[in-house]
């Protein structure tokens, strides 16, 4: 110890005494959920609650408590009289963060089933559905905050919602009558539909394939949604990607809706909420406040707009519900659409699958009529009028070997041949047109031109690649130049290329279409908003076609829309391939004029028959029936719940064993072709990108197995599977294991 002078020595201080806590005289006991993600931690922990914080604790406020030896976040899930863990082993609540009840009880019981549903744990749906909490925002005031005098100079602005008294349900139940009289001469069910979003209570389904043309979904979304806020509904609206939200935003603006933004008095109101995950902290954090304090009844989002905290009865709608944005990339990795039928479900609200290409799974929905589990069950089915399609979508012509041969089109086995070129010249006449291309990127892989096997290098057994501007084709492992190549199976020695990206299509195309101005739009090159409605060629990929913007300001549509490289979809190898095939291509071909406004389409290209039936006659059910036939002759999801476990291979055989998988009850499933095994696998997989050196020789053997059960053993397959995992982690058994319920890419 240091020496110090006399009288100078350090002070001492006597122990701070805690202050004495009492119990709270009702419901005492808090069951908390912590902010701890292992899943054999999963379960709520009980706390005692300070009598004098009992009025502020409330379930669903955000709470610091120890556990263990540090501090930590979580929620009131409940107060309750009694526990079963010993009163000395109960620690108090050290902290109300803050007193508004951030997860109101429908939001709790929601996230319960969520977790249920997808073998997760409460603190694993929570961390996904509840953003960071910004301070700030709790702070400032909000339109129902305000004083009475604040309400009365309020109603002197020309703003919107001059006052709270202004009656919006019956605003917003006007204008969707003004626009019913579209809605019922475009589709078959619209009564049905308008009477589901209008009762006053009970579940309903809907699978509804959209009509063609520019923002036809868009205003058959947004007049859902106007009749059911008319109603008195809260309207959720899950979209794949943000340049869908902020088009179905333009859409109900149209119609007479407001975002939520500050007004002159930088007060925030309004009737649409946004949520995703690219907003910042704050605005995510306002919006969830608004949305779950009733001041928002419309949330329009991504993926994170599938736990908008809305009460009481609402429409959960999702648009392409087979994209893979839709699947989550945390545990318990739960799918949208299960999210949205079964939140709607337990709301007692309407559940809405639309899209231009119907899944397979609403194509099963709207044949069955039993409820089969708890995010899938009967729907009813909505298509559009046979004679408003064909108005509607533009004439698609399939210029396939065998149609090229009809008409002597001497350039058979070209990209792109004469008769396309002689059509498409027409159309550039009058405006722009779009060549949707199924790939990007600078490199263009090559095959075999006599045998169509994958070229590869002769040094190093890498795939050949021709970069533009190079003097010959190049091994992409290797980086050496293919020089004097021949076929190792047939001997050619002539090259064929199989995979074109955006740069080459427009090298390609300068020579067809000389003079004319292009623009490409992918993810790699740049996405492009907008053209002009002016001759041009637009090169661009799936999701990233731009819109056509008039001389007066509106959307307008391509003169042709042309789809290029066919035949890519043969072989694409996922499970979901055709429906996600015949999703692109109807995107890129709804932006395209109409059969009465001279638009044209090409699809050019060997494809499956059953594709290009499917988009020349504007008709999604054809594809999926098919589809849906492939299925139940392998049994395969949708006829069964399946789940995909992962790790290294141990610890997924020793899963599968202890799950009763390997050998035990569930080792046969029934299917539309009798018994089959449970199991798929076990195969390979390789380790994800991002793993670095030391998870990886953790890893070991990795290896991936799909596991197939009933519908009415999925409930009990999630609930094994969590309680394996659960065992796994708390025994500290080396290796990764991992499961997914209901994934899109079994194979």
């Amino acid at each position: 110890m240091q020496p110090a002078f006399d009288g100078m020595g350090m002070r001492r201080r006597s122990p701070r005494k805690a202050a004495p806590r009492k119990p709270a005289a009702q419901l005492p006991v808090a069951r908390v959920v912590l902010d701890v993600q292992a899943t054999h931690l999963g379960q709520p922990f009980d706390y005692f609650v300070d009598d004098s914080m009992s009025e502020a604790a409330q379930p669903g406020v955000l709470v610091r408590v120890r556990f263990g030896g540090q501090r930590v976040s979580g929620i009131i899930w409940e107060r309750v009289n009694d526990s079963d863990t010993p009163t000395n082993a109960i620690r108090y609540i050290e902290k109300v963060v803050s007193p508004r009840v951030l997860v109101p009880s429908q939001m709790r019981r929601d996230i319960t089933a969520v977790a249920n549903a997808y073998g997760g744990t409460i603190a694993n749906v929570l961390r996904v559905a509840m953003p960071g909490r910004v301070a700030g925002v709790e702070k400032e005031p909000n339109a129902t905050m305000q004083s009475a005098s604040d309400v009365e100079s309020a109603a002197d602005e020309a703003s919107y919602a001059d006052s709270p008294m202004v009656d919006r349900r019956g605003r917003f139940a006007s204008r969707a009558e003004d626009h019913f009289p579209v809605i019922a001469k475009a589709y078959e069910q619209a009564q049905t539909l308008r009477a589901s979003l209008t009762a006053p209570q009970g579940f309903s389904a809907f699978v509804i394939d959209a009509l063609p043309g520019v923002g036809a979904w868009e205003r058959t979304l947004a007049w859902m949604a106007l009749t059911a806020m008319g109603a008195g509904k809260s309207a959720v609206l899950v979209m794949p990607g943000m340049r869908e939200v902020w088009s179905i935003v333009h859409a109900l603006e149209n119609m007479g809706l407001h975002v939520f933004a500050p007004n002159a008095r930088q007060i925030y109101e309004g009737d649409i909420a946004v949520l995703s995950a690219a907003l910042s902290p704050a605005d995510r954090y306002r919006a969830y406040l608004a949305i779950g304090e009733g001041r928002v009844t419309c949330v329009v989002g991504t993926r994170a707009a599938m736990y908008a905290p809305v009460p009481d009865e609402a429409l959960f709608a999702i648009v392409d519900d087979d994209a893979y944005q839709y699947a989550d990339g945390l545990m318990p990795y739960a799918n949208a659409r299960g999210v949205c039928r079964l939140r709607a479900k337990l709301h007692g609200g309407v559940f809405v699958a639309i899209g231009r290409a119907r899944s397979v799974l609403s194509e099963w929905e709207s044949q069955t009529s039993s409820v089969v589990s708890e995010v899938a069950g009967p729907s009813v089915a909505v298509h559009g009028f046979s004679d408003v399609i064909k108005s509607q979508a533009p004439p698609v012509r399939w210029l396939n070997r065998d149609e090229l041969n009809r008409l002597a089109d001497p350039s058979v086995g070209a990209r792109v041949p004469h008769t396309a070129v002689r059509v498409l010249s027409k159309a550039l006449e009058h405006g722009p047109m779009l060549f949707s291309i199924p790939h990007d990127g600078v490199t263009e892989s090559l095959s075999c031109a006599q045998c169509l096997q994958l070229a590869r290098c002769l040094r190093c057994s890498g795939p050949l690649v021709r970069i533009p501007g190079a003097d010959a084709p190049r091994c992409s492992w290797c980086g050496a130049s293919a020089v004097d190549w021949h076929c190792r199976h047939c001997g050619a020695e002539r090259l064929r290329v199989i995979r074109v990206g955006a740069v080459g299509t427009v090298q390609e195309l300068q020579g067809l279409f000389r003079g004319v101005p292009m623009l490409v739009s992918s993810q790699s090159q740049g996405v492009v908003d907008h053209v002009d409605a002016a001759p041009r060629i637009v090169v661009a990929t799936p999701g990233c076609e731009p819109m056509v913007h008039t001389q007066d300001g509106t959307t307008g549509a391509y003169e042709a829309v042309a789809i290029l490289d066919a035949w890519t979809s043969l072989y694409d190898l996922r499970l979901d391939a055709r429906v996600d095939v015949l999703s692109n291509w109807m995107q890129a071909m709804s932006l395209c004029k109409s059969r009465a406004a001279g638009g044209r389409g090409l699809l050019i290209g060997e494809t499956y028959p059953t594709l290009a039936r499917s988009l020349m006659l504007w008709d999604p059910r054809v594809v999926a029936s098919n589809e849906l036939a492939d299925r139940i002759a392998t049994g395969l999801p949708p006829i069964v719940s399946a789940a995909c476990i992962w790790g290294r291979r141990d610890a997924v055989e020793r899963a599968l064993h202890n799950i009763g998988i390997a050998n035990g009850d569930w080792a046969w499933v029934e299917s539309g072709e009798g018994k089959v095994p449970s199991l798929l696998g076990i195969t390979p997989l390789a380790p994800d990108r991002t793993i670095d050196a030391r998870e990886l020789d953790e890893m070991g053997d990795r290896v991936k197995a799909v596991v197939r059960v009933s519908h009415a053993r999925r409930a009990e397959l999630a609930l094994r599977l969590r309680t394996e995992v659960a065992r796994h982690v708390a025994s500290r058994e080396s290796g990764e294991l991992r499961f997914r319920m209901d994934p899109k890419d079994l194979l």
